[in-house]
């Protein structure tokens, strides 16, 4: 009998767990703990949006929360972070699909921001500052460069971002990063944090076509007073510090709360492209897909009040690695037949799906509590 093609969730898992030990440190070799058990936790952790000490709570197997994040705790040391690093970019790049194109790939570049609520200085020196949000003006901060290309959302590259590097380092650090797997961008989207002169500057020295967006600034002046007209338009502007660029002013005409129209004005920094300006808007629209990374990440994250930053940084960089898996997956073994360039199955393989299987995987093998202990003798009433 021919075997008929199917992914089992045991397949499904055992990948997972040879593609991170495969790539990232965790030297635990305990009677009670090692690398496979601290992994398999934090992938179930990832998946349930949870902690460490739900997972280890509700597994029978599994070893005690404590003891897990003792050996990760000394395993994930700060000054470790460059090494741990490259280890994430490793596992991102992994399995890259042969027929992905290396010159000409619109790449978006953006910054994540993770809350912490840490009080140590020692921990402070690791977070970034920014506008209050979530009880917290401190973050852990990462970028990222990621594409679509024929419906695969791929992150190819991140950075950890620590307070003392400005933001054209960070952008060189992602660069470079692309470069050494080949690729050479076509055009970067950029959000509005990168919208510096230092950064602006360097893209036209570079020859770099990209489109930044801009924030709109000022009562009357500044780069509100081209907010004028009723149509879209570009021209030319120089910003407070002598940065000449060419600007793309989108005129938008939305729908607000109660169904009436109102004129609302986009602006875009342009370098080395000759796009209309509603072209650009409709161009950088695409990020947004890309930014569906961000959200998805959001759903596959550990939950950790950690003091440690190495282990804050570890557990961003394993949310990305586990959405790489999963698009690769979907694009070695979903792939949709028919003439035409290749494309995935969407619908057959949905994040959803992915998270699912790899939970029952676990939960079969490290068996979950189905009793807890109670103090009284449990009786069914029938409403």
């Amino acid at each position: 009998m021919i075997p008929k093609n199917e992914l089992h969730a045991t397949e499904l898992y055992e990948m997972s767990l040879n593609t991170l030990q495969s790539h990232l440190t965790l030297d635990i070799n305990g009677y009670r703990c090692n690398s496979e058990m601290a992994f398999t936790a934090l992938v179930k952790a990832a998946l349930d949006n949870s902690s460490l000490n739900a997972v280890c709570d509700d597994l029978v197997e599994m070893a005690d929360a404590n003891t897990i994040r003792e050996q990760m705790n000394a395993n994930l040391d700060v000054g470790d972070l460059p090494r741990q690093e490259m280890e994430m970019n490793a596992a991102l790049a992994a399995g890259l699909p042969t027929e992905l194109a290396r010159a000409g790939m619109e790449v978006a570049i953006d910054f994540h921001d993770e809350p912490f609520y840490g009080k140590t200085e020692e921990a402070r020196t690791y977070t970034c500052r920014g506008p209050a949000k979530k009880g917290t003006t401190r973050f852990m901060r990462i970028a990222s460069a990621a594409v679509i290309w024929r419906g695969l959302r791929l992150t190819l590259a991140l950075t950890y971002v620590l307070p003392e590097y400005s933001t054209l380092q960070v952008l060189q650090r992602l660069l470079q990063r692309l470069s050494q797997l080949g690729i050479r961008p076509g055009v970067l989207y950029l959000d509005k944090g990168f919208c510096h002169g230092e950064v602006i500057r360097y893209l036209q020295q570079q020859r770099q076509p990209a489109v930044l967006a801009c924030t709109i600034r000022g009562k009357g002046g500044g780069t509100r007073a081209l907010c004028r007209g009723r149509k879209s338009y570009r021209t030319s502007y120089t910003f407070t510090d002598g940065t000449e660029v060419e600007m793309a002013v989108v005129a938008t005409l939305p729908r607000g709360k109660h169904g009436k129209r109102r004129r609302k004005w986009l602006m875009f920094v342009v370098i080395g492209l000759d796009w209309s300006p509603k072209v650009v808007m409709r161009r950088y629209r695409r990020r947004f897909g890309i930014e569906c990374d961000y959200r998805q990440m959001r759903q596959m994250r550990v939950v950790s009040s950690s003091r440690n930053p190495a282990m804050k940084f570890f557990f961003l960089g394993l949310s990305f690695v586990l959405l790489n898996l999963w698009a690769r997956l979907r694009w070695q073994l979903f792939r949709r037949v028919g003439r035409g360039p290749r494309t995935v199955m969407a619908a057959t393989f949905r994040l959803k799906r992915f998270t699912a299987m790899l939970r029952r995987a676990i939960e079969a093998l490290y068996d979950t509590v189905m009793s807890v202990p109670t103090t009284a003798p449990p009786q069914i009433v029938n409403y």
